[in-house]
């Protein structure tokens, strides 16, 4: 059976993968230091890996799922199903030459892509797939998230204006005008879930969420915020309808223009890596997250075991990610489905969404949230 101070200490706790192969590193006669040095590498890999399978994944199913709503096969000789096709680009990519223009700015040309990319990256640190299952539990992750989001303009931007070129100037401009526009009603949008949460960090914003399964998830509670967060996302990869700076009628491919081999790999690298970031956290603020139906210490008296067993902590960790990567892959499904469904809006559109329209209801939704905060506490986290 399983008592009650065992379920109050996962509940204050959660499942420590760490500290359980800490524990088992220090059986084997490693001091403790050696033993956290030893974890360290390994959530770090991961991630990196995890990101750059996403991106394979996210390439083939863009083309898969364009292939199906056009009516055509889509690839299909690369491996089976054309599995190996992204890998086949992103080998042509790494080959191809790297050129440089006779007049560009090498160095701001170099570190445009990197500037790009990199905060893309580093902001998997706080993404969650589980109570203990992330890289740097900070107390401000969320915000975090959103400070290095706000760098990559700074690389596009840069990259426009290294390469010498009017047209990639234009398309780096109003990436910056885009990612500016957009970034503000997302940060309200998730400031009103952070009101809700009482923190800052992802972790404890999931654990929110815990308390009556689907019905506590965040969606429920805040299905304005959702919208203007996916809408907000959205842009800021600079998805349909959004890509106004890469719009390939009207810029020449815009910031990107002069760039070739793997440093035009990178752009498209960051974006999808971004993409498949940005379903992560809408999963990890407003569907539960890690989260599932069955609860742990159900589990653990269906296996005889004990709530801090290995046995349980294994197996919730596994179902923990899978809950997460399923419903991000849900959200990055629908993207790519509305690629391929909506026309690309205007320039003047687009800023008119964004400082019009989303602003002003961001702030409401935040206002009303307030409200309903004081008005009923335990239903809003008062």
């Amino acid at each position: 059976m399983v008592t009650i101070p065992a379920l109050a200490q996962v509940a204050q706790v959660g499942l420590d993968l760490e500290g359980s192969f800490e524990l088992a590193m220090r059986s084997l006669g490693l001091s403790p230091g050696a033993a956290h040095l030893l974890w360290l590498p390994l959530p770090m890999v991961l991630v990196l890996v995890a990101a750059v399978v996403g991106v394979l994944v996210n390439v083939w199913l863009e083309r898969k799922i364009s292939a199906a709503v056009q009516q055509r096969i889509g690839p299909e000789y690369a491996g089976a199903l054309g599995v190996l096709q992204p890998l086949a680009d992103g080998m042509k990519l790494l080959f191809k030459e790297d050129v440089i223009p006779a007049r560009a700015d090498g160095v701001l040309f170099t570190l445009g892509p990197v500037l790009v990319l990199v905060p893309v990256i580093l902001s998997w640190l706080v993404v969650p797939f589980g109570q203990n299952l992330l890289i740097s539990n900070v107390g401000i992750g969320i915000f975090l998230w959103i400070a290095l989001s706000s760098i990559q303009p700074i690389g596009l931007l840069m990259s426009g204006y290294a390469s010498n070129n009017k047209y990639s100037l234009l398309g780096g401009l109003r990436a910056a005008a885009q990612s500016i526009s957009y970034e503000i009603p997302l940060a309200l949008a998730v400031l009103a879930v952070v009101m809700m949460s009482n923190s800052l960090s992802t972790v404890d914003i999931v654990n929110q969420q815990s308390g009556a399964g689907i019905l506590s998830w965040n969606i429920w509670r805040q299905p304005v915020g959702f919208v203007i967060f996916w809408i907000c996302a959205l842009a800021e990869c600079e998805r349909l309808p959004f890509d106004l700076p890469e719009a390939e009628e009207e810029l020449v491919a815009g910031y990107q223009t002069e760039y070739s081999g793997m440093k035009f790999a990178l752009f498209y690298l960051g974006s999808y890596i971004n993409l498949v970031l940005s379903a992560l956290l809408v999963s990890v603020l407003y569907l539960g997250g890690w989260g599932f139906p069955v609860p742990v210490e159900w589990l653990a008296g269906w296996l005889g075991q004990s709530v801090d067993a290995p046995l349980v902590q294994v197996i919730t960790a596994s179902v923990g990610i899978v809950m997460t990567v399923l419903k991000a892959y849900l959200l990055v499904f629908f993207a790519i489905l509305l690629r391929w469904t909506v026309p690309r809006v205007r320039i003047d559109q687009l800023l008119d969404l964004g400082w019009k329209f989303l602003l002003p209801i961001a702030l409401v939704n935040l206002l009303v949230t307030a409200s309903l905060k004081l008005a009923f506490p335990m239903a809003f986290g008062g």
